[in-house]
């Protein structure tokens, strides 16, 4: 009798053979791989006939506008010339030439060098006993509330290096040069010349701004 004969039934039900009844049906793997690509197959399609549809009612608006705003920033964004501050010239300056250190006739000579550059002198002496032998600097340079944005910052490019000091009380337009214990020389004419240039030349700007952009 074989071992899978169930007991007590003889053998009226022997399984014979090298065949034995499957449990479950085969797995039918083609079918199911099939499945799966067709599957996904028809929600690509879906998807693109989606996208398509949303550019047709939506996209084709945007892209044109985007478009438009690129053309228009390329227009817009052309160099506009920015007029600088009215300075006035070196002769329209009076320069009042004080000495606050104890190298004698350093004041003459400054003016004199001043005048050649074309400015006006005015005073030309020792510093005041409030500022002689205080001015640690090259210079300082004093001037009334007017001249902060005019005549001082012209004067400024003949002595890089020095404080510029405002005088709310002071009258006039008339401007103090004062020298100081570093002082040794004025900046070079030819740089001061450049440095009063680029003061004096319009800045070039663009119209458009890289935001609206």
């Amino acid at each position: 009798m074989s071992m899978l004969t169930p007991p007590g039934m003889g053998g009226q039900y022997r399984i014979t053979g090298d065949k034995y009844p499957r449990m479950r049906p085969p797995r039918r793997r083609g079918r199911l791989v099939f499945g799966l690509v067709s599957s996904v197959a028809v929600l690509g399609l879906v998807g693109w006939g989606t996208l398509q549809l949303i550019d047709v009612f939506t996209g084709g608006g945007k892209k044109a506008a985007a478009a438009g705003s690129k053309a228009d920033c390329a227009t817009k964004a052309s160099p506009s010339a920015t007029p600088a501050v009215a300075l006035p010239e070196p002769g329209g300056i009076t320069v009042n030439v004080y000495n606050a250190t104890k190298r004698s006739g350093l004041a003459k000579a400054t003016a004199d060098e001043l005048k050649k550059r074309g400015f006006h002198i005015g005073e030309v002496g020792n510093a005041s006993a409030q500022l002689d032998g205080k001015i640690k600097g090259t210079g300082l340079l004093i001037g009334p509330a007017s001249a902060v944005n005019s005549s001082l910052p012209v004067l400024a490019t003949q002595l890089a290096s020095a404080e510029r000091r405002m005088d709310a009380g002071r009258k006039g337009t008339d401007l103090d040069f004062v020298i100081g214990t570093d002082f040794k020389s004025l900046t070079k004419q030819t740089d001061a010349d450049k440095a009063l240039t680029k003061l004096t030349t319009p800045r070039t700007t663009s119209a458009a701004s890289k935001k609206n952009c």
